[in-house]
């Protein structure tokens, strides 16, 4: 794996990719850094300092706060981030699937996409003077509705400027940092290593795990006189959970359903053509993180509403459904849970085309075995994806609160529990995961060894005496793996049994 980091230094053009993206990545946190004149986010920050630890993790705040790498609570010029740009394209996408002129022009080729990639721009700009003055108008008349719990008596205002010139100038300067990070995330998919709008947003998640790992220090090696510390049973445990649903990610992110097809043999003059096997990729996470951004952005809402009518009004059943809405309770999960069922569906009925692909493969004279073309065969497909969306959805389900328990249950710190789940992890791991294959594409065309040497696929039917040796190496090296941490789990578990029992 590390011959490999120093084998893409080796081929020109990659390493300049790879500087080429580096260096716009800078920029991009640059211009989360850059505050906007007329704004003082010191209030803000020191609210959020007072709150437990939780930080801005559990608010809807918090999740946008993420993906803008931090910048929305420093008040930056990049405070909206690029998610207008990523709301805009997920517009046009379901759109697309749903308008026909829009589906046409999205199969034209080069030119349709040229188009449809000016509409979102387009939108992007709209949805940026929206966002942007309501953010501006919140922050200087009532704070308190974006920020739970925030009094401007107590910490203070944070516009300091009330004219109209600064909301003009506010969200032009905002607007430009979300067209310029727009920019940027093109730039990198096209000369850098791919993925630029989603390098963007996993570089913002990544920047707030070195505050992360000051907090986990602080946690278990406090200073004497200053609190308990958690001890080294909890810090052996929570570092076997954070492998565990790393490699849950990994393993659910990269697992596919193959579908085995075969081509049927036509000829073409003197040659005989197809007759070749393949198979239909399905992955299990079909959906990918947008059920779970989903779920939690339309809870935020239900619970607001029910609070303010419940005190307008005078109905106490009201003020207590909303706070059983909140995160901490059950009935939130388990809205939570089936909301995340209902868009994992959603957006697999969307996006997922059976008939589409049925009507392709027998175009080209492909069928599935055991299954007749046509309609059946768009059954099947449509049979297999409802099952693996099932399983796609109950690990999105689990993933997605693991930080919840880990800060409600265990008291952990929020800025330390997202980094054992939720959005901003799956969204790492799977960015990380793609850059790492595009990146391993140039190096095998360069005849150089990829990030896992061993997962080559070779052919057995050239020596099957070594085929069986490789897979008794990769048995034993993924046992090398296993049992260290079965190990270190089973001490842990004795270590807090033993403190149990002698309490």
């Amino acid at each position: 794996m590390f011959s490999a980091f120093t084998n893409s230094l080796k081929i020109p053009e990659l390493r300049s990719r790879i500087f080429y993206t580096l260096a716009l990545l800078f920029v991009a946190r640059v211009g989360a850094h850059i505050p906007l004149p007329g704004l003082d986010m010191t209030p803000v920050q020191n609210f959020f300092a007072k709150q437990n630890g939780s930080g801005v993790g559990g608010q809807l705040l918090g999740l946008y706060n993420m993906f803008t790498g931090g910048a929305l609570t420093r008040g930056a010029v990049c405070a909206l981030g690029i998610m207008p740009y990523i709301s805009a394209s997920i517009i046009f996408q379901l759109m697309s699937a749903v308008i026909p002129s829009l589906s046409r022009l999205a199969q034209e080729g080069d030119v349709g996409r040229q188009k449809l990639t000016q509409y979102t721009r387009y939108a992007t700009v709209f949805i940026c003077i929206i966002q942007g003055a309501l953010l501006i108008l919140a922050l200087e008349t009532h704070p308190g509705s974006l920020i739970p719990g925030y009094d401007v008596n107590t910490y203070g205002p944070i516009v300091v400027v009330g004219k109209i010139s600064f909301l003009l100038t506010s969200v032009v300067f905002m607007t430009a940092g979300t067209m310029l990070l727009m920019w940027l995330g093109e730039q990198i998919t096209q000369r850098g290593i791919g993925n630029g709008v989603s390098l963007l947003i996993t570089v913002g998640i990544l920047a707030q795990f070195p505050g992360a790992i000051r907090a986990a220090w602080s946690m278990f090696f406090r200073p004497v006189g200053t609190g308990a510390n958690l001890g080294l049973p909890m810090l052996v445990l929570m570092i076997v959970l954070f492998i565990v649903v790393t490699m849950g990610i990994i393993m659910v992110v990269q697992g596919q359903r193959k579908i085995p097809v075969q081509y049927a043999k036509r000829v073409v003059g003197n040659k005989v053509m197809g007759g070749q096997s393949s198979f239909l990729p399905l992955k299990v996470n079909y959906s990918g993180v947008m059920p779970v951004i989903f779920a939690s952005a339309i809870l935020m809402f239900p619970a607001q509403i029910l609070s303010q009518l419940g005190a307008y009004l005078n109905l106490k059943f009201m003020l207590d459904f909303s706070q059983n809405l909140m995160r901490g309770h059950w009935t939130y999960y388990t809205f939570y849970s089936m909301l995340i069922l209902f868009f994992s569906y959603f957006w697999v009925s969307v996006m997922f085309k059976p008939v589409q692909i049925a009507d392709d493969l027998k175009k080209y004279g492909g069928y599935v075995p055991g299954v007749r073309p046509g309609e059946p065969t768009a059954k099947f497909l449509d049979f297999i994806m409802t099952r693996l969306t099932l399983a796609g959805a109950i690990f999105l389900t689990i993933i997605a609160v693991i930080p919840d328990i880990l800060y409600w249950h265990f008291q952990v710190s929020y800025q330390i529990a997202y980094f054992f789940g939720g959005t901003g992890m799956l969204i790492t791991v799977g960015v990380i995961l793609d850059t790492m294959r595009q990146i391993e594409t140039f190096l095998l065309q360069r005849h150089y060894d990829g990030f896992l040497r061993k997962g080559r696929m070779r052919s057995r039917s050239d020596n099957p005496q070594q085929a069986m040796i490789g897979d008794a190496m990769a048995i034993d090296s993924v046992m090398k793996l296993v049992w260290p941490l079965v190990g270190m789990l089973t001490l842990g578990l004795a270590i807090a049994a033993y403190r149990a029992f002698v309490k």
